[in-house]
Order: C-alpha cells, then sequence, then structure tokens
C-alpha cells in the first residue's frame, strides 16, 4: 500500500544566485520521519542566469518529479499551488544626494498639500470663528487654537501611519502597510501566473489548438 505524502509550498521564498534549492526549502512535507528526509534532501531546481530575478516553481512540477522517483508514494498537495523565489539582484546604494533631494521633493509637497487643504476650507476663518464663538472677541490671529491644532495633525499624522521613524509605536499596522500588502499580494498573483512555465505551455498549447 502507498503511502500518502501530503505538500503544502511555501508562499514565497528569498534566494540568492547559483542556489541549490532543495524541497525543503520550498514546502512542508508530512510524511513518516524516514520518507522526510529523503524527500527534503530532493533537489528541485538550480538558479541560473537565465531565471533572473523570479523563479516560480510549481506543485505539478513538483509532484511530477517526485513520482519519478518515489513511485511507492502517493502526493497529497496542500495550499498554494507555487512557490515564489525572489533572487535580489546587486543594488547600489542611493547617492546621499539624490536621498536629499528626494526628501526635500516629499517634504515641501506634503506641506503644498496640507496647506492648500486648510485653504480650501477656510482653516484659518473657521478658527477665528472658534475663537469668537469661545471668547465674544475678534482676533485674527488665535495663536491659542492655531499652534495645538498644527502640533496635534502631526502627532495625528504619527499615529496614523504608527511609525516614529523606524520604530512601530503599537503592534496593529497601519493603513499603509495594509494597502502594501494588498498589493504585494496582488503583484505575486500576476507574477505567478505571467511567469510560471506551466502556465505558458498551456497558453501555447491553447494557441496552437
Amino acid at each position: 500500500m502507498s503511502e500518502v505524502v501530503y505538500i503544502r509550498m511555501r508562499q514565497k521564498i528569498n534566494g540568492y544566485p547559483h542556489q541549490v534549492i532543495y524541497l525543503s526549502d520550498i514546502a512542508l512535507i508530512s510524511a513518516s520521519k524516514r520518507l522526510t528526509e529523503k524527500l527534503n534532501r530532493v533537489v528541485i531546481h538550480t538558479v541560473s542566469k537565465q531565471d533572473k530575478n523570479i523563479v516560480i516553481i510549481d506543485v505539478f512540477r513538483v509532484i511530477y518529479e517526485l513520482s519519478q522517483t518515489f513511485k511507492d508514494a502517493e502526493f497529497q498537495p496542500m495550499g498554494p499551488n507555487q512557490t515564489i523565489v525572489m533572487i535580489p539582484s546587486k543594488r547600489k546604494k542611493p547617492a546621499f544626494l539624490y536621498v536629499i533631494l528626494i526628501w526635500l521633493l516629499l517634504f515641501i509637497g506634503a506641506g503644498m498639500a496640507i496647506m492648500n487643504f486648510h485653504f480650501d476650507v477656510s482653516m484659518e476663518e473657521v478658527h477665528q470663528h472658534l475663537h469668537f464663538l469661545l471668547t465674544g472677541d475678534q482676533l485674527k490671529h488665535p495663536l491659542w487654537l492655531q499652534i495645538p491644532y498644527s502640533v496635534g495633525l502631526g502627532v495625528g499624522m504619527i499615529l496614523f501611519f504608527n511609525h516614529l521613524f523606524k520604530k512601530r509605536i503599537n503592534e496593529e499596522p497601519s493603513p499603509l502597510e495594509i494597502e502594501m500588502h494588498k498589493y504585494q499580494q496582488d503583484l505575486d498573483q500576476y507574477v505567478s501566473y505571467h511567469e510560471n512555465q506551466i502556465n505558458q505551455d498551456y497558453k501555447n498549447h491553447d494557441s496552437t489548438d
């Protein structure tokens, strides 16, 4: 009687050039201890220059290769259908001048956006009217309202993004982190579909038909 082996592919792993990828690197195996040790040592892929920065390893390819060697085992896939292997390329450190220019651009742009918003909603007039309602006096620059409001605006942005420089304020993800996570998921799905060799083979087969 054949032994059932459950394979759960990892969603994504980080690789490096010329890496030998074993089954243990890309999947979790549920089987007997003896068989698991053999399966974990199986070579699935060797990273080459042709792979560039992304390698998609499909579960069907893994099961096919394992079935050729372990004929007495029955392989059952679980979880993700493929593993994305990200191979980072050598990156040059950004020039200090570029960092300063980009920082100034973002700082000035954010400041202009905030000032234009306050001008559109007439925030200065709102503060003047609030001062009149609370004190009964007309004052052009109610600093006792404007200064706390400006400080609160900066503190509110820090709390909203849940970061003070590189330090996280609490464990809850910020809205920006959630949006980046959604974007990364969409990017992974796109890469999985368009870079998967099995999908490409299906496309070519359908086009020839």
